[in-house]
């Protein structure tokens, strides 16, 4: 072999060695790229991920197409590195080549290309793919018949490799995408879509207003009673009815109707019932999603929640399940409820307050399953009346009762977990 020759045979056996390290490198990142970026940037025309895209949509043939390149690469190299080393050292030259040069493809031509393309499968895979592209075209025979044998065996397990899809993300999984966007946008966006992903696990009895929370408007009362009761509404509707909320009448949009008619004192009991609108009532459980379609579909925005005998449970208006995804329109927790923070670190609160309304608040996470309230929790936990002084443990944060009214928790202070 004369000195010409070893200088060629040398540098096309570094030249293998890289191309060998080229396919692991171009293997690894277009199967780790990001499928869902992809798309997007798709959306965006931008060419690459159109061409990547139309590449991944058959990763039989692209796989087919970057092994054949990878393992005649490293067969080659093989056959030169034993070569030149029989040259030299003649049969224990060929058994020395093939440690070192394994040793050479594990390290250079494996682990160091892929390790770089798992760390920027985005970057790697737009360096990548015109030249992968170029090789499929050239070795697209031996490409073909390779995958048909190997689809061949495939469709023996039922498989079929056109048919393959990208699975769709799962809720959980969707959450899990959110989480890792931390520091990429606001945390109140972040919360945003973490509640919309939960609005399917809610259903309308977790945010309504409860029965005996509901105000309303009684016909039968006095007109300038009737006046003070439209007064104290805090909702754009307000609930009409004859005595108690069982009879109720209808609903009256209080803000756009009634505020502007009484401003002008045209406004008496005869003209009012004129502009009553039937109520709108929904079965309990229903879920929170399939609720606010119906919101949207609709012209209400107020609904009444009823039980299976058709009795009020309590009230859900839009604003409530907007308030569930991007949180209160107000700084307090809602009206006339209390949460206030207490210096020793704990919180003084209604018992009429929602466990979630005060996770909201607080960031803790008091027991969401079981009573809605945190009189209801109290109770439940208590499996007594409750009294005045008593406390409990729940969820590893003590909970002391502070007054009680009609054998319900009125108030009560809820201290940071023990350490």
């Amino acid at each position: 072999m004369s000195h010409f020759q070893i200088i060629f045979f040398s540098f096309l056996l570094i030249s293998l060695v890289l191309l060998a390290a080229f396919f692991s490198c171009a293997e690894t990142a277009l199967m780790a790229v990001n499928r869902y970026r992809l798309r997007h940037k798709a959306r965006m025309k931008k060419r690459y991920a159109i061409h990547l895209l139309q590449l991944l949509k058959r990763p039989d043939r692209l796989l087919g197409a970057i092994l054949i390149g990878s393992t005649f690469a490293n067969v080659l190299a093989s056959s030169l590195a034993t070569l030149i080393a029989f040259h030299f050292w003649g049969d224990n030259g060929a058994l020395l080549a093939a440690f070192l040069l394994t040793f050479v493809i594990l390290i250079f031509a494996e682990i160091t290309p892929k390790t770089l393309a798992a760390i920027y499968p985005d970057r790697v895979s737009r360096w990548v793919l015109y030249p992968i592209h170029l090789v499929l075209k050239l070795l697209y025979p031996m490409v073909w018949f390779a995958n048909t044998i190997s689809n061949g065996f495939l469709r023996c397990m039922h498989i079929r490799v056109g048919t393959h899809s990208v699975e769709p993300l799962s809720r959980e999984e969707l959450r899990s995408v959110v989480y890792d966007t931390t520091g990429k946008i606001s945390r109140q966006y972040q919360n945003m879509l973490l509640s919309i992903l939960d609005l399917s696990k809610l259903t309308v009895d977790d945010v309504m207003i409860p029965r005996h929370e509901i105000m309303g408007i009684d016909i039968e009362q006095p007109w300038e009673k009737m006046v003070e009761q439209i007064n104290r509404i805090h909702h754009e509707g307000a609930p009409v009815y004859r005595g108690n909320v069982d009879q109720l009448v209808g609903v009256l949009y209080v803000r756009s109707v009634l505020q502007p008619l009484l401003a002008q004192n045209t406004m008496d009991n005869e003209v009012l019932q004129q502009l009553i609108q039937p109520p709108y009532f929904v079965p309990e459980g229903t879920p929170l999603n399939i609720q606010l379609a119906y919101f949207q579909q609709s012209h209400h925005k107020m609904a009444f929640v009823v039980d299976e005998y058709g009795e009020i449970q309590g009230m859900l208006t839009l604003n409530d399940i907007l308030e569930e995804i991007v949180g209160d329109f107000t700084s307090s927790v809602s009206a006339g409820k209390r949460i206030e923070l207490q210096p020793d670190g704990s919180y003084l609160t209604e018992g009429t307050v929602t466990v979630r309304e005060f996770n909201r608040a607080t960031e803790w996470d008091l027991p969401l399953r079981g009573p809605r309230t945190l009189n209801g929790l109290i109770v439940e936990y208590l499996e007594t009346l409750p009294r005045s002084g008593t406390a409990v443990l729940i969820a590893d944060h003590p909970i002391e009762i502070v007054q009680v009214k009609e054998n319900r928790v009125k108030l009560a202070r809820i201290f940071p977990k023990r350490v």
